[in-house]
């Protein structure tokens, strides 16, 4: 079973580093059920190419106490797909030799760990068992371009069909650790087994390895029950702690301190201010389906709603409580059916790639990108301009330098205690015409609110088109 991850950012040798692991050389590492070795199979200066090779010993699997229990007759003892196919094995293997990249640490070379990279990985037989579009539905949300070549079960008797191997390439921009992680809990989930008794340090190993993206992921119920092989009480453990860590009641403290930003902000008018500039743009754009992507209690939503040449409105929050709040606000219940069909509620994330997202004329993110870490902003970039691709986008955001007016403003310098960052007004306009440059869009600049000829307004928009 073959495992290949290549570095396309320059330089590309940082990947070398990462693993420990140098170009020149083959290493090998002895595991229980075989042996696995590192080795280069191209370096240049435009990519370089890392392999893990597992060579499994089906001897040593069936002589191994782990596997006694689940394999029935004398025969399949010894024919199977275990030695050939990327399992469970690959993510010991992945743990054991490239430890310390698994896990984000970097001593000599700390910066390069939190590094963005063009990567791809790719597995050479890579069971996909089960459900349809199991592939895509597991890695797109986590923001990878899916390449998968299906293959037959014998290419002399065509009639049989396709087995459940597919050679996958995987293209990921992001760090080498989450890449890592992504595989090291994927790949079990989609062969549906693994080659050792499950136990409860099995919970503790998932939720190490899922802690940054799992909790949000649309198939984390999914990728549960397949990771702890069914076990009923493993997964009800698993998703009772995503749930307390993703909300230690967070939503609570997320509606005061909206409130905290809003009475910042209302010795101006901005919230009034800002939420008229954006009908604006979406009536001039000539939309007819909007996406309000962290709609919070959903006001916007209700200021479009009774406007009928919108024929559908939809908001998106990662906070349930939120969406609670503004079903509530939008008085759903009440609606009449016709109206009701027009609006929709979608719980979910900016960082991962949903399917839900498509098929919008106009998106709006007001004071919503400020809430994500930097490093995180890539991915978002990449949900909405390349995957979602509305041909509107409209995103607005505080312009830091106005802060100094806000005589209410707590002695940190942001309008908000879960605000990331605030730009500038050059800074906001530097990302926005690259994000326009690679995604095809034009983008113009508007100001909001009472406007100081050195500070500028309070918030800035970009309003970006194809």
């Amino acid at each position: 079973m073959l495992l290949t991850i290549t570095n396309n950012t320059k330089p590309v040798t940082d990947i070398s580093f990462l693993l420990h692991k140098h170009p020149s050389k083959v290493q090998s590492f002895s595991m229980s059920f075989g042996n696995a070795y590192v080795f280069y199979p191209y370096v240049s200066e435009e990519r370089c190419t890392a392999a893990l090779l597992l060579d499994v010993d089906p001897v040593k699997l069936v002589r191994g106490d782990h596997m006694q229990s689940k394999i029935g007759g004398l025969l399949e003892q010894y024919v199977n797909d275990r030695p050939y196919v990327v399992s469970s094995f690959t993510s010991v293997a992945i743990a054991k030799c490239f430890g310390s990249a698994l896990s984000g640490k970097e001593k000599d070379h700390p910066l390069l760990a939190t590094k963005q990279m063009d990567l791809e990985a790719k597995l050479a037989v890579l069971p996909c068992k089960g459900e349809e579009n199991l592939l895509g539905r597991l890695f797109e949300p986590l923001g990878y371009r899916v390449n998968a070549q299906s293959h037959l079960l014998d290419n002399k008797f065509s009639e049989w069909g396709k087995g459940p191997y597919c050679t996958v390439s995987l293209q990921y921009l992001g760090t080498l650790s989450e890449l890592l992680s992504h595989l090291y809990v994927l790949i079990p989930v989609l062969d549906n087994e693994k080659h050792y008794w499950v136990a409860e340090d099995e919970v503790e190993k998932l939720l190490r390895h899922g802690e940054k993206w799992l909790a949000k992921h649309p198939e984390r119920e999914l990728i549960a029950k397949r990771y702890l092989k069914h076990q009923k009480k493993l997964v009800r453990d698993v998703l009772a702690r995503l749930v307390d860590e993703d909300n230690p009641d967070p939503d609570q403290v997320a509606v005061l301190h909206g409130k905290e930003e809003y009475n910042i902000e209302k010795q101006v008018g901005l919230y009034g201010q800002r939420l008229n500039a954006v009908i604006t743009k979406l009536k001039d754009s000539g939309a007819q389906k909007i996406i309000d992507l962290g709609c919070g209690e959903g006001r916007l939503l209700k200021e479009l709603l009774p406007d009928m040449r919108f024929i559908q409105i939809s908001g998106l929050d990662v906070s349930y409580r939120y969406l609670q709040i503004a079903k509530r606000h939008l008085q759903l219940e009440k609606l009449a059916p016709t109206v009701r069909s027009r609006v929709n509620l979608i719980h979910g994330s900016l960082l991962y790639r949903d399917k839900r997202l498509a098929g919008y004329d106009a998106a709006v993110v007001m004071e919503v990108i400020e809430h994500l870490e930097l490093p995180r902003l890539a991915i978002f970039e990449r949900v909405l301009f390349e995957f979602a691709k509305p041909k509107t986008v409209i995103i607005t955001t505080p312009n830091v330098e106005f802060n100094v007016k806000f005589g209410n403003l707590p002695t940190q310098r942001f309008r908000h205690k879960d605000h990331r960052f605030e730009w500038t007004r050059e800074e906001f306009q530097v990302w926005a015409k690259n994000i326009a440059e690679r995604f095809g869009y034009s983008v113009n600049f508007m100001s909001i609110g009472p406007e100081d000829p050195q500070l500028g307004a309070p918030t800035q928009m970009g309003l970006f088109s194809l």
